[in-house]
């Protein structure tokens, strides 16, 4: 992950972590650490001993959510990987119970994954492909999860947060991010009811995925998860996945991701008629989501001076060329 300093919002000490581990079957605390990059969370690398034998965990804080909404993150990373989708999924304790409550934050504590990061630069075609065939097991994998769940950064929140950083923006940046709001506004009126949904990632970043010899280890971060269109997951990973160094599409890489995950699930004709908006709005999404902590604006529950800030011109770059540039999705 970009970032130099270590994002960890709510600072835990050891008699933290050896109160909440006692609650466990699982050993006893080793070492702890928090981790570089996160955003949205706290994150720890927990190592536990049982008998002799060390396993590692990640604790999870989650800054901007409260015990109501994280039912649907405990059940979905089960469900996830209960169908073989490789994601962590939270520990239960003595009593059957995976989800706490620390310095009055949800909590969980996840199984760590021994997979490493690819930076930018090292992602290949494979690797697309890879990412490709992931992604469609995972929206399929999600098409028929029980609970349902609105994108707490969808089209509310852009029309909103739009508004809201214009008084911050140069007029012409002003002006391109209202007119790719209205332009989602007008794909929603026309396929907003006939694109096909499931649980999406959300953030699929590439550095949400860790990698192993083999191959893809394991889809991490499942925090923006929601019950949205599959193409809007799509897109998200196309625009980062197949960026090259100069904020352009590389197209190998691109056609690899679009073939690997038509393979697995079909396209529709609506989805490739909403293609090329729908690159265009992902894009839009994380532009304005890297200019709010860019400009210093204030967010509930984070201490800014903490925070991460990953690079906004990366993303308004990418928006400007997939409106010169559209592609297509494969037949």
């Amino acid at each position: 992950m970009n970032g130099d300093c270590v994002a960890v919002y709510t600072h835990l000490d050891t008699a933290d972590f050896t109160a909440l581990i006692a609650e466990y079957d699982l050993g006893e605390l080793v070492t702890f650490r928090g981790i570089e990059g996160g955003i949205e969370n706290t994150n720890y690398f927990v190592t536990l001993s049982n008998k002799g034998v060390k396993s590692e965990y990640v604790l999870t804080l989650f800054e901007e959510f409260s015990m109501e909404d994280m039912p649907y993150f405990v059940e979905l990373a089960t469900w996830l990987a209960d169908r073989g989708i490789p994601v962590p999924h939270p520990a239960k304790d003595k009593n059957g119970i995976a989800l706490k409550q620390i310095k009055n934050k949800p909590a969980m504590l996840q199984n760590r994954f021994s997979g490493h990061h690819l930076e930018q630069s090292e992602l290949t075609p494979e690797h697309c492909a890879q990412i490709g065939t992931k992604l469609a097991e995972f929206h399929l994998a999600g098409s028929d999860f029980f609970l349902k769940r609105n994108a707490h950064r969808g089209l509310y929140w852009w029309r909103r947060e739009s508004l809201n950083i214009e008084k911050h923006l140069s007029t012409e940046d002003a002006v391109l991010l209202q007119d790719e709001v209205q332009r989602f506004d007008q794909l929603f009126a026309q396929y907003g009811s006939s694109l096909p949904k499931s649980v999406i990632h959300g953030d699929l970043f590439h550095d949400n995925v860790l990698f192993n010899d083999s191959g893809i280890d394991a889809i991490i971060d499942l925090y923006n998860s929601a019950t949205a269109y599959m193409l809007f997951d799509l897109a998200i990973v196309a625009n980062d996945w197949c960026r090259d160094s100069d904020n352009q599409i590389d197209n190998a890489k691109e056609q690899a991701l679009l073939n690997a995950y038509h393979s697995t699930r079909s396209f529709t004709d609506d989805e490739r008629a909403a293609w090329p908006q729908m690159t265009q709005t992902a894009a839009m999404r994380f532009w304005l989501s890297r200019l709010i902590p860019a400009f210093g604006v204030e967010q509930a529950g984070r201490d800014s001076s903490a925070m991460v800030i990953k690079d906004p011109d990366e993303l308004r770059a990418i928006l400007l060329y997939r409106r010169a540039h559209p592609s297509a999705l494969p037949a």
